[in-house]
């Protein structure tokens, strides 16, 4: 399993997943073309008790060392006796910075660059500071449904979970579709867990702050030959650190948001979704995910869903 990529190679493997031009050279939306009306149609048929499991996280209202900046939360009127707006009822104000370690979050196409460009050649001058002007997160504001499919990498190594720094290998992959009776296909919402947060709650938040497990560059063949739609991730979907100097750094990012046009979703919520599937002994379902529709943003808050 254990593959050493050099820097250059890794340059080669990029540009062999690329799907610029696939869906057109003005195209934005990436791999999420592959969930065709059809996809869709199929994942509703696999409801079968209507059951929902949450996979987000609660938002972070306080500072930890793996979020510097909190979600802000702040009461503009209330119910308390006495407050200058009256008290017929209540409201309040949140700020959000989505990016980083603590928010369930679905990464726009132009979050990340390589070389200068963003997905489907776009220039990364596209983004100035009114926003992303290509590849913003509100191509996706019809939502991301379709199926989902949970790869649980610490059941097939029979762990709690994947230790910091580990790669995670198509091999693996492949070892848990078997264990599971699933297959990842064209279309797909693939989830991979590797345990953090049961690491997080064992060992706190410095154990997984600068070190994090996450998928080999190997992989991204892998993925690229299956398809998939979107990747999303109880990490963030790359190993850290990594052995890559710059623009290198997240191959396993930049080889999906850039060059296979695939949404990320980072962060994750996924032992609660681990634990339903193993109960049904299925780990197919459908998966729901309708992101703000934030014009020139680069990311949102989400909280998708599972449907059973």
């Amino acid at each position: 399993m254990a593959v050493t990529y050099t820097t250059s190679q890794v340059a080669e493997l990029l540009e062999s997943v690329s799907n610029w031009g696939r869906w057109g050279k003005e195209d934005q939306r990436g791999a999420l073309n592959y969930i065709t009306n059809e996809k869709r149609a199929a994942a509703a048929r696999l409801v079968q008790s209507g059951e929902v499991v949450s996979l987000s996280l609660p938002l972070a209202t306080h500072a930890a060392r793996d979020n510097p900046t909190p979600v802000t939360h702040l009461m503009i009127r209330s119910g308390q006796v006495g407050h200058p707006l009256g008290s017929w009822g209540c409201a309040d104000y949140f700020a959000i910075e989505p990016h980083g370690l603590a928010t369930t979050h679905l990464d726009a196409l132009c979050h990340h660059f390589y070389r200068g460009k963003m997905y489907n050649n776009f220039d990364y001058t596209e983004v100035d500071f009114q926003g992303a002007h290509k590849c913003a997160i509100d191509v996706a504001r019809d939502g991301v449904i379709g199926r989902g499919v949970l790869i649980d990498i610490p059941k097939i190594r029979k762990t709690e979970w994947v230790e910091p720094g580990e790669p995670i290998y198509p091999e693996e992959l492949e070892a848990s579709e078997r264990d599971n009776r699933v297959q990842v296909g064209e279309g797909d919402v693939m989830l991979l867990r590797t345990g953090r947060f049961k690491l997080r709650d064992s060992k706190g938040a410095l154990a997984t702050l600068m070190s994090m497990p996450g998928l080999h560059a190997s992989c991204l063949k892998w993925l690229h030959e299956r398809k998939i739609a979107v990747l999303g991730s109880d990490a963030v979907s790359d190993v850290l650190p990594t052995p890559y100097d710059a623009p290198l750094k997240m191959p396993i990012h930049t080889g999906t948001l850039v060059m296979m046009g695939v949404h990320l979703i980072d962060n994750v919520a996924l032992d609660a979704l681990a634990e339903k599937c193993a109960r049904e002994g299925r780990y197919a379902f459908m998966f729901s995910l309708l992101p703000l529709v934030l014009e020139r943003g680069t990311a949102s808050p989400a909280n998708p869903v599972a449907l059973f």
